[in-house]
């Protein structure tokens, strides 16, 4: 008994001495890592990252930018149903322990001590778990453990058991980019967590122990058996009942990916965004829930992909079919199988889905579109694939389906308006539209490309490229600046100028019909688009002047040519900046400058950048009283070239930048502050003037197929280059300028015939007769100083009462007394001409 005694007297010794080492070894460790360790207050008021968000002007979702998906939510609102779940799978006794659970730490180290070193299941708490995710790295050493331990301590002395909850909940990575309860709920579900079931609760609980391994889509089974599991564990707890646990283990498991639905095609605008929200915002711009609202309208946007890209798919199809992307020989027994591992590597562009030829006939076709049922295609469907030959030629039209379709070929199909199958083919040209406000310049719709994934380029606002004949207004605006008006006579005949860098040294250039009309009157040339009209009216004003006149459109001085080539639209343009340009005379005389961010929010809904941009603000008081003279812009006001409009690099001064091409302009200041004036650029006389040509180009010229949408207020120029290889269109009215591209990347020729007119506008007449649909008429007014005089149609000069060969015309009322006077010395010496009529 007395051996008992003692040899129990020096257990418990033993054991006291044990203890006291070891709180003396826990108090060494914690007075060595205590300076270390990371200060837990930042939790209370941490941001999770939350990927960039890019919304229309009407609210609509064009992209989100970002690596992880994330919807943080605030503890009060997840459902009691998910947080049982949770906390029966990870932690029962979150709510009782200290942060540590001391008996779990033990069976680990036992653990440790029975299996040889194996470090398995750490016996992790929740708040533990939070420590590691928020300040540790996941490797399993000792003194991370130790060190996980002392911070879940702290955290839970500094935050309340909700706080640490609400934390582990929004920070855990549950599988595919999803990041927190929300995100997964969203994703796999595509429900908010108020919608879940209890079965859905537990799966997406079952998810926070391997979430790469084990979720309900990678490994569905798997899946089942962890969630049954965490079910269990929630009956056991007393969260549910019998009842609804055999409920919820009967549930099938009906996840699968729900990506947030893309609500408009605007990726080039999103990759605009992109780059100014880096620019302006730092490296924090992707990760911090910035919502950047856009000036962009969705049913405009929309409206103009759609333009775009049937123009250009009926461009293509008119210059014929260029053959399959590509053939397979097929077995004679070939399986769906055997299909889709062919058609795996093809994807959907722009609604163009792959397909393969399974069999073919005279009289139709099957294709294969991965759907396991063949789509026939019959003589209609083909009837337009004549093989191409060259950029102007085609073959014969085919006479049966087996003409143009192989077994074995992979072709492309897209539904018609019908939603019947065709046969279609990516067309090879490309083409932009850039669509603003001339009010204040706020872009409405923008498209770079026919397809963002196939070609990244920006057209709309990068591409550097001649402009043809809509660069004509401008030298006819310089022209009325220095005396010329619309019915001023120029020569339209050959002309041969001295060019070293030709051939020859002669530079002639010609009419694109290669027509001469003789003298004609500034109008009529400019409706039927005369060349050398405009070379004769730019040398009789001077180059140089022009070029600098000009730049008060917003073009680049050196972006223009500093020879006559310029009157033929030689400069280096792109869609957007002719889209500026042409604002001026949509707005009555003033130079904005196109914008498309109108706002970013915060995560929490504050508004952190209000854009404010200069406006024509035609009527408004301010500019009544604004008594700056009408002339070129200030200094500070971004020009435009091909490759750039405009950017903001600060909060108040804009300045160059191709990254985006566009300006952000300067934060709005609180309170009610004048708004801020475009420069007055041109003379609002001088504008109506050149408004008024534009809007006979539309009638009666090249611009004519504008009639068919009944509207008596747009104005426009066709633009076309030497051998076809750019076509334009550039037109307005009040509310909407509208410019549209089309060409070859690689400057090729878009073939004979191809002109503005037949190329561009038919897009430009789609996307404005659906972008002003049921929308009034809206023009400038007459502005003071404009007389309208009968004029005789072949002289130019006012006529006398009764000539047969009059009619009416508009002029600066002070040239009225001087070309009467011209009238009446031409009428007393017929003889007598003016320099610029024999020009």
């Amino acid at each position: 008994m007395r051996i008992f005694k003692r040899m129990l007297r020096w257990a418990l010794i033993l054991a006291f001495t044990g203890l006291l080492l070891a709180v003396a070894a826990v108090g060494v460790a914690y007075w060595l890592i205590a300076p270390r360790l990371p200060s837990v207050a930042v939790l209370k008021d941490y941001h999770m990252q939350v990927p960039l968000k890019v919304l229309t002007a009407d609210g609509k979702l064009i992209a989100t930018f970002g690596e992880t998906r994330r919807i943080p939510v605030a503890i009060a609102n997840v459902p009691d149903r998910l947080k049982h779940a949770v906390l029966a799978a990870e932690d029962a006794e979150f709510y009782k322990h200290p942060g540590v659970d001391w008996h779990g730490i033990a069976r680990a180290g036992w653990h440790v001590v029975t299996s040889g070193g194996d470090k398995g299941p750490g016996g992790s708490t929740i708040t533990q778990q939070v420590a590691r995710n928020f300040f540790l790295s996941p490797e399993k050493l000792y003194s991370r453990k130790l060190t996980e331990i002392f911070i879940a301590l702290r955290m839970e002395n500094e935050l309340t058991k909700d706080q640490i909850l609400e934390l582990y909940l929004n920070k855990m990575f549950l599988g595919h980019r999803s990041y927190g309860v929300a995100a997964a709920a969203a994703y796999y579900y595509g429900k908010s967590l108020d919608q879940l079931t209890i079965a859905q609760c537990a799966m997406i609980a079952s998810t926070f122990q391997l979430p790469s391994v084990v979720n309900p889509i990678n490994s569905p089974k798997r899946g089942l058996g962890r969630r049954n599991w965490v079910l269990g564990q929630m009956l056991e707890n007393h969260y549910i009942t019998k009842a609804e646990h055999d409920q919820a283990v009967a549930e099938p498991n009906d996840a699968f990916p729900h990506e947030q639905p893309i609500e408009v095609d605007a990726p080039y605008l999103a990759e605009m965004v992109r780059l100014q929200a880096i620019e302006r915002l730092g490296n924090d711009a992707l990760t911090e829930g910035y919502v950047v609202k856009t000036t962009v309208v969705s049913s405009r946007q929309q409206q103009a992909v759609n333009a775009v890209r049937s123009g250009l798919v009926i461009y293509d199809q008119r210059h014929g079919w260029r053959g399959p992307e590509g053939h397979q020989e097929l077995a004679p027994d070939a399986s769906h199988d055997d299909y889709d591992r062919v058609l795996s590597s093809y994807t959907d562009i722009s609604g163009m889905q792959p397909g393969i030829v399974t069999d073919v006939s005279a009289t139709e076709a099957s294709v294969y579109l991965g759907t396991r049922e063949p789509v026939k295609l019959g003589m209609d469907a083909v009837r337009w694939a004549r093989p191409y030959i060259s950029d102007s030629r085609v073959g014969a039209a085919p006479k049966d389906v087996a003409e143009v379709l192989k077994r074995g070929d992979i072709v492309r199909l897209s539904r018609n308006d019908k939603g019947e199958w065709q046969l279609t083919q990516i067309p090879k040209a490309q083409a932009a539209l850039a669509s603003v406000n001339p009010e204040d310049g706020a872009v409405q719709a923008i498209v770079g490309g026919f397809n963002f994934l196939r070609s990244k380029f920006n057209r709309a606002v990068m591409a550097a490229r001649q402009p043809g004949s809509s660069f004509k207004p401008y030298i006819y605006s310089a022209a009325f600046e220095r005396g010329f008006n619309p019915a001023s006579i120029v020569n339209d005949a050959p002309i041969s100028l001295p060019d070293p860098s030709r051939p020859g040294g002669v530079w002639t250039p010609s009419n694109d019909d290669d027509k001469f009309d003789g003298p004609i009157r500034l109008r009529e040339a400019l409706v039927k688009s005369k060349n050398l009209v405009s070379v004769r009216l730019l040398d009789a004003i001077g180059v140089r002047y022009a070029r600098d006149y000009v730049t008060r459109f917003g073009f680049a001085l050196d972006a223009l040519p500093a020879n006559l080539s310029m009157a033929l639209g030689t400069a280096s343009v792109s869609p957007m900046s002719m889209a500026r340009g042409y604002s001026v005379f949509a707005n009555g005389g003033y130079l904005i400058t196109p914008y498309f961010i109108s706002e970013i929010d915060d995560r929490d809904g504050k508004a952190v950048y209000l854009a404010n941009p200069a406006r024509a603000c035609r009527t408004c008081q301010e500019r009544l009283l604004d008594t700056r003279p009408v002339g070129p812009p200030p200094p500070d006001t971004p020009a435009t070239n091909g490759a750039t409009v405009a950017s903001a690099s600060s909060s108040e001064t804009p300045s160059a930048s191709a990254s985006t091409g566009v300006v952000l302009p300067a934060d709005a200041h609180e309170g009610n502050k004048p708004p801020v004036l475009a420069p007055e650029v041109i003379d609002v006389r001088n504008d109506y003037l050149i408004t008024s040509l534009m809007k006979d180009v539309v009638i009666r010229g090249t611009g004519a197929a504008v009639k068919v949408l009944g509207r008596d207020d747009l104005a426009g120029k066709t633009g076309s280059t030497n051998d076809h290889r750019d076509a334009w269109f550039a037109g307005f009215n009040g509310d909407l300028v509208t410019t549209v591209w089309v060409g070859f990347d690689d400057f090729s020729s878009l073939g004979r015939g191809e002109f503005g007119a037949k190329a561009a506008l038919p897009i430009w007449i789609d996307y404005m007769g659906a972008a002003l649909k049921d929308q009034p008429s809206t023009t400038l007014p007459m502005p003071p100083g404009i007389s309208t005089v009968q004029i005789n149609r072949s002289s130019g000069l006012p006529s006398d009462p009764g000539d047969p060969n009059s009619m009416p015309e508009m002029f600066k009322v002070e040239d009225v007394d001087r070309l009467r006077q011209q009238a009446q010395q031409q009428k007393e010496d017929p003889d007598q001409q003016h320099a610029y009529d024999i020009f």
